[in-house]
């Protein structure tokens, strides 16, 4: 299977503010991100898949139809933390997530280790089902660093050393029951 990750344009937001799962609209850049994008993606239809949140579906929209909405690959859900900026958030609450952040929670949020979970049983079943047509998932930096982290043996505490920017593609390819980097990822080189 030829399968194609991509995450999502440049949001519209702030710098310093957390934000995961709270629903960010893109930047006036758009059209030229999305223009790039395609660009780097198979001419032929694809499976589209994609997080519901609007910074993923806008894009997702104009790769194709129909897209398939997938909760399981939203961002991290924060918690009380959404929307705030990182230097207002208690140093009770922060310290041990950000000594942690694999296992801690943020309050009412989800782990890294919860987000890793879901991504990969989205995964699973997509392998399960074979297809000639290629992939396109549209995603997140937090969901795509798991998964990436995952197939190329980086532990999940070192994964935010995947480099992923806005718009990046990172074509894949699924064949005897492995994932296989073809193109556009530097792949890290971890100690």
């Amino acid at each position: 299977m030829e399968i194609y990750l991509v995450r999502h344009t440049t949001p519209k937001i702030d710098k310093g503010i957390c934000y995961g799962q709270f629903n960010l609209d893109v930047t006036d850049s758009f059209d030229t991100e999305v223009a790039l994008i395609k660009k780097q993606l198979p001419v032929k239809e694809a499976q589209l898949y994609s997080s519901p949140l609007l910074r993923c579906y806008k894009l997702a929209c104009q790769l194709g139809n129909p897209i398939s909405l997938q909760s399981q690959l939203k961002e991290l859900n924060f918690g009380t933390w959404e929307n705030i900026p990182w230097n207002t958030i208690p140093s009770a609450e922060i310290d041990p997530w950000m000594a942690n952040f694999v296992t801690e929670k943020p309050p009412q949020g989800e782990s890294y280790l919860d987000l890793n979970e879901r991504v990969l049983n989205f995964f699973t079943k997509l392998t399960e089902t074979p297809t000639e047509s290629p992939i396109i998932i549209v995603s997140h930096a937090g969901p795509l660093r798991a998964f990436l982290a995952n197939i190329l043996g980086i532990p999940l505490k070192d994964s935010f050393d995947i480099k992923l920017d806005y718009g990046q593609v990172i074509q894949l390819c699924y064949t005897n029951n492995k994932f296989t980097v073809i193109d556009g990822l530097e792949i890290p080189v971890t100690s």
